[in-house]
């Protein structure tokens, strides 16, 4: 009995120390664990309050910025709510639908642009960013019904951007609104001419269908800053050859005639028109030549298939209806638009290569004097 007792004191007692090492281990573990939480803590609350200390200057100074920056826009008119539009301009990051942007802005329209900047820039509306009636889309509308579509929902007129291409190489002149066209649909030119044609029966087959109204506009040769230098039409490469002391191209004789607008003009109508005033291509040349101060001589080269031979608009019905006729004088539009290319040569001389015009490939008669 007492060697029973005693074995069960010794467990006894064995449990006790073992219970005493237990308590023993978790009160000093509970004092590490808070002094490495006071440690932590002191840690982060220093290195807060060096962080704070590099970080307040810096905000300091970005609010000051903030105060200081105010964002500068074109001037823009006041328009109630009932009589301010929203519109919306697919391409209108481009050289025509840039301009257009700045004319609706100004006039105190709330203006949304979807651009896939294929062709256009960003550059040529980036002085509306920000603009509370300004917003611009990255995206790429791709099939025209859903423009259309749009315009049906929410009952939007659409006007729809065509081309006096759909003329093609005219049997009337001039011409006017109710002329059909004269175009060869298998030739070299015929993908853009017709596409444009296409577009023009599709808008007007889902007003009749659907009751959405329509307007078309067919632009004439229009010239003016956003340009783009390389894009083949005679405006631009005369310019362009021309500041780079390079012979001016000229395709066939030259006396194919164009009618030339600024593009400040071709907003002011609606829809646009063109400028009756009409000018052989080589006369083009010869004036462009001279303004420019080039040296470069006129270079004649075989004509391209199905060039039209002569383009004018009528444009007795804008006058008549509209009150509405070109302002801007030929000389002084091809001016500012020889002043853009100069600054946009300058602006990308040291980060671009810009090819010079590419030479006509006469077997497929690609080269368009327009």
């Amino acid at each position: 009995m007492r060697r029973l007792l005693t074995a069960i004191n010794r467990r006894m007692m064995k449990l006790l120390i073992a219970l005493a090492l237990i308590a023993y281990v978790a009160s000093v573990w509970g004092n590490f664990v808070n002094m490495s939480r006071s440690i932590q803590e002191n840690g982060e609350q220093k290195m807060e309050k060096k962080i704070e200390e590099v970080i307040a200057p810096l905000r300091d100074k970005i609010r000051d910025l903030e105060k200081s920056f105010t964002q500068k826009y074109p001037p823009v008119k006041f328009l109630s709510e009932k009589d301010r539009k929203r519109i919306l301009i697919t391409g209108g990051a481009g050289f025509v639908g840039s301009h257009l942007t700045d004319k609706l802005m100004m006039d105190g329209h709330e203006v949304t642009v979807v651009d896939n900047f294929f062709t256009g820039r960003k550059r040529n509306v980036e002085h509306w960013i920000g603009h509370e009636n300004f917003e611009l889309i990255n995206h790429d509308v791709v099939e025209p019904l859903y423009i259309e579509g749009l315009a049906k929902r929410v009952g939007a007129r659409l006007l729809l951007a065509s081309t006096s291409e759909v003329y093609g190489d005219p049997e009337v002149h001039p011409q006017n609104e109710d002329y059909w066209g004269h175009v060869n649909p298998i030739g070299p030119r015929a993908c853009y001419d017709e596409g444009k044609r296409v577009a023009e029966t599709m808008c007007y087959a889902y007003m009749k269908q659907e009751g959405v109204e329509v307007r078309v506009a067919r632009i004439f040769n229009t010239f003016g800053p956003r340009m783009h230098m390389n894009d083949g039409r005679v405006v631009s490469n005369f310019v362009l050859q021309a500041l780079q002391g390079e012979p001016l191209t000229v395709y066939g004789s030259g006396s194919q005639t164009r009618a030339f607008q600024y593009v400040s003009c071709n907003l002011l109508s609606s829809p646009p028109q063109g400028n009756p005033e009409e000018h052989t291509i080589l006369e083009f040349a010869r004036l462009i030549k001279h303004l420019v101060g080039s040296g470069g001589e006129i270079q004649f080269l075989s004509e391209a298939q199905d060039d039209p031979q002569r383009r004018k608009p009528d444009i007795r019905k804008a006058k008549l209806l509209l009150g509405w006729e070109p302002v801007v004088p030929l000389e002084e539009g091809l001016n500012k638009t020889i002043h853009y290319f100069s600054k946009e040569l300058e602006y990308q001389a040291n980060n671009q290569y810009i090819p010079k015009p590419k030479p006509a490939r006469i077997k497929k008669g690609r080269t368009r004097q327009n």
